[in-house]
């Protein structure tokens, strides 16, 4: 039975605790969560990741509405495969479940240091593999938290956690190289690559890449006959072709769910200036468009010492000194950044890559002490290269008041260390002393600073907290699934409010978010945010009708947010009648479309005439008429102006304004607030309230150059709404069955028509065993005279294609594992039978 090692373990362990203890340590020198008033929620962690590991615990504890395959809570129901494979596929991120729900801050907060740890763990497993029998495995521990301590851990994928995976995957990956090259563990390495790209696809990509530069450096410094090294590359090769068949049925999914995806931003790659990147290896210093390259002075110090070491190979030295200067140039350059990306620039930081070559660089400096510790001539040569490095990072920017003096410090630390493990005997532990104190100082502060630059810099989220409690305990009393949908409401916490606190809502964000659902709530008058990733609420009476939104929870705005306006209203709920998620419909007439109008555009989803959109007339402050955009808008520079139309009397009053980032207010109602600037946020439709004796008057103002649709405003009659919804309720389901891969509704006997289900009609909807219609953007399916009964069924594309990739993968682990020494055997008996024969 294979057992760890005690001494590789306690170096790993040792690595953990450095680590671990460095980023505590940061963050409370910062007082941020969970050691201090501030939130770490900065940006798409508190946007993204904690509502997605909310969900993942709601699953966990058979809490959820929907499952693995289908998310009914969000977007008013979407594909989850995707995010799952996305966001929560890691191993560790099933740790979320033994918290609290209402510690799920902590909780995402306990597993990404979890992963960094892990990170430095399996770095100083590697470490120890490439060189064994050295007594210098403490000095592998301090190499392999460098690793983890990297500034693109702590700066970047600490609010990023899924991308920790790549940052535990790339040692990982170099060990199942390091097995392939040798023909050792044909089992193990390739559920190691498939756990690597299950975790997290987009970094274990890059990891890949750079653990197959290791394997091809090592098989050029051995020398091993020509046949041999294609014999390992082949076994490499055959590894990851295993691994990733095994997470296909995780990988298709994802793969197919960006492609379904409604486009994000598109940038072009601009190579950050080289003062920029080398201010970025140093401490305390932040940037969102460079590559944070932080790796604490010890390792800096020891890689430039590498090609000064006389008791390495002139050879090794090199080879591995060029490997890093390879990477990091290819971080660089525009074709090789589109390969580390899988040809796609980022919509956020272009230097996602960086692990990679914070892992090459721990690796060299590693080569530096494997075989002997260096010694003043190679701490000289390598000291002269550094300091010009800090000399060239003098011109940037970045560089702070505390780079330099933290810096120093470390230096000085790290070179009193060296010096004295070169000694041995009783100065080994105070080496250690400076070397481990050296980097947990610079991780410690560089972590801190980066926790203050991020609130500065970044949106960011509270923490659970009673306004989410409020609105929890509010979503959990109305619920009423799946006889209708209760929406959280449009004064959001977060993007993906209904996963935090619970209902069957609108909004959704997620790099996965389906075009069809973009562009259908695009077409109903919804906002949103990130380019039409992040959806928001409708919060509209004709839309919740539409969509079984039977009830609707209002909250204050958050306070958590400066920008937003005192608020004392209390959260109440709001309710109405609806259809069933399931109703019957008249066959849609030919060439019917989704128009530029949402007003006519939810008359035709709803099936009945309910507003009436007058003409309008646009002045500003000073009345002078306000000139056109184009055919379709006005133009807004920034300033007050008056809307005015005739509604029919006692009418409801909307505004639609996408592009307006300011405010309106119809006669003497409530101010209501409008955040559009397109195409980055778009505002949704508000309500403005009642029209009176018919004359409307809309006071605006603009805070920024925008444009307002000539079609702006729409007056809804709340009893044609009724009525139309009185209908849709005559011909809809009697029952509404709703599980986590579909639907099935009972329907009352009638002359037939078409099945409509109140869900966008993503990529993945089958009605009756053949691919579902399209009704206006929404699920449906024909329904014959006298038919009683519908089913829909939901699987994300490229599940049944993943399921026999993994099949096929699971056979040839079996073929070259256990059925290698059968088949080995069996040969071996038919040549013994031929012999004797």
């Amino acid at each position: 039975m294979w057992t760890l090692p005690p001494a590789r373990g306690r170096a790993a362990g040792l690595a953990a605790l450095i680590t671990a203890g460095t980023v505590c340590a940061g963050d409370a020198v910062a007082r941020s969560f969970p050691f201090g008033p501030h939130t770490r929620s900065v940006n798409d962690l508190g946007n993204q990741f904690v509502p997605f590991h909310t969900r993942l615990w709601d699953l966990l504890h058979g809490r959820a509405d929907g499952g693995v395959l289908l998310n009914w809570q969000s977007g008013y129901g979407t594909s989850f495969l995707p995010d799952l494979g996305t966001y929560l596929a890691s191993p560790f991120s099933v740790l979320v479940g033994l918290f609290p729900r209402d510690e799920i801050d902590l909780a995402v907060y306990v597993v990404t240091l979890v992963k960094m740890a892990a990170a430095a763990a399996a770095m100083t497993w590697l470490l120890t593999a490439l060189h064994r029998g050295t007594d210098r495995r403490w000095a592998a521990a301090v190499l392999g938290a460098s690793y983890a301590l990297c500034g693109w851990s702590v700066v970047e994928a600490s609010y990023n956690p899924m991308w920790l995976d790549g940052l535990i995957a790339f040692p990982l990956l170099c060990l199942v190289g390091e097995w392939a090259r040798k023909g050792r563990r044909p089992v193990l390495g390739p559920v190691i690559v498939a756990l690597a790209w299950t975790a997290n696809f987009y970094t274990a990509y890059m990891a890949t890449l750079g653990a197959a530069l290791v394997l091809l450096l090592r098989l050029l410094l051995e020398e091993p006959e020509r046949r041999e090294r294609i014999r390992a590359l082949l076994r490499a090769v055959r590894t990851v072709l295993l691994g990733t068949a095994l997470a296909a049925p995780v990988l298709v999914p994802v793969f197919l769910g960006t492609r379904h995806a409604y486009p994000g931003w598109k940038r072009e790659f601009a190579a950050a200036t080289w003062p920029d990147v080398s201010a970025r290896l140093l401490p305390a210093t932040y940037s969102f468009f460079t590559p944070a390259l932080f790796l604490g002075t010890g390792a800096l110090l020891l890689t430039c010492a590498l090609a000064f070491h006389r008791a390495v190979p002139g050879r090794e030295r090199l080879a591995w000194a060029g490997l890093v200067a390879a990477v990091a140039l290819s971080l660089q350059w525009g074709p090789t950044h589109l390969l580390w990306h899988a040809f796609a620039t980022p919509n956020g930081s272009p230097y996602r890559q960086t692990f990679v070559l914070a892992g090459v660089i721990v690796i060299a400096a590693w080569t530096t002490v494997a075989r002997a510790w260096p010694g003043r001539r190679a701490l000289l040569g390598g000291g002269a290269v550094l300091l010009a490095i800090t000399a060239v990072a003098s011109f940037s920017p970045l560089i702070t008041r505390w780079t330099y003096p933290l810096f120093a410090a470390g230096l000085l630390a790290v070179v009193g260390g060296l010096l004295l493990a070169r000694r041995g005997g009783r100065t080994a532990p105070l080496a250690a002393f400076l070397l481990i104190g050296a980097l947990a100082g610079q991780a410690a502060a560089t972590t801190a600073y980066a926790d203050r630059q991020r609130l500065n810099r970044l949106d960011d989220y509270a923490p659970w907290g009673t306004r989410q409690q409020v609105q929890a305990d509010a979503v959990e009393a109305a619920d009423g699934w799946p006889r209708y949908r209760t929406d959280p409401g449009r004064e959001q916490t977060t993007a993906n409010d209904p996963m935090t606190v619970g209902g069957q809502g609108a909004a959704y964000y997620s790099s996965h978010t389906p075009a069809v659902l973009t562009r259908t709530f695009l077409a109903l008058g919804s906002g949103w945010t990130s380019n039409g990733r992040a959806m928001h609420s409708l919060d509209n009476p004709v839309t919740d009708a539409v969509f079984s939104v039977g009830a609707r929870v209002h909250v204050p705005r958050d306070p958590h947010q400066g920008w937003t306006r005192p608020d004392d209203r209390p959260t109440t709920v709001t309710r109405q009648e609806v259809p069933p998620l399931v109703t019957v419909r008249p066959v849609l007439p030919d060439g019917l479309r989704l128009g530029r109008s949402p007003y006519r555009n939810q008359e035709k989803l709803l099936g009945s005439a309910v507003y009436t959109v007058p003409a309008t007339l646009l002045r500003t402050e000073a009345g002078a008429a306000v000139p056109d955009q184009d055919r379709f808008d006005h133009r807004l520079a920034p300033g007050r102006y008056t809307l005015t139309a005739r509604c029919p009397a006692g009418s409801e009053v909307f505004l639609w304004a996408p592009d307006l980032f300011g405010t309106a207010r119809a006669g003497e109602g409530d101010l209501v607030d409008f955040r559009g600037e397109l195409p980055g946020r778009r505002a949704a439709m508000a309500g403005l309230g009642r029209s009176g004796d018919g004359q409307v008057t809309v006071s605006l103002r603009a805070a920024r150059a925008g444009t307002l649709p000539h079609e702006a405003l729409g007056c809804l009659d709340r009893q044609r709404l009724a009525a139309a919804v009185e209908r849709l309720r005559s011909t809809g389901a009697v029952s509404v069955d709703v599980g986590g891969s579909g639907v099935r509704a009972e329907l009352p006997a009638g002359p037939g028509g078409t099945a409509v289900l109140a869900a966008p009609r993503i990529a993945g909807w089958s009605c009756g065993g053949r691919p579902a219609d399209s009704y206006l953007g929404l699920v449906a399916t024909p329904v014959a005279a006298g038919q009683t009964s519908v089913e829909c069924a939901f699987r994300p594309p490229g599940l049944r294609a993943g399921a026999f990739a993994a099949v096929a993968g699971l056979i040839g682990l079996i073929v070259v594992g256990p059925g290698r020494p059968m088949l080995s055997r069996a040969r071996r008996r038919g040549d013994t039978k031929t012999s004797s024969a």
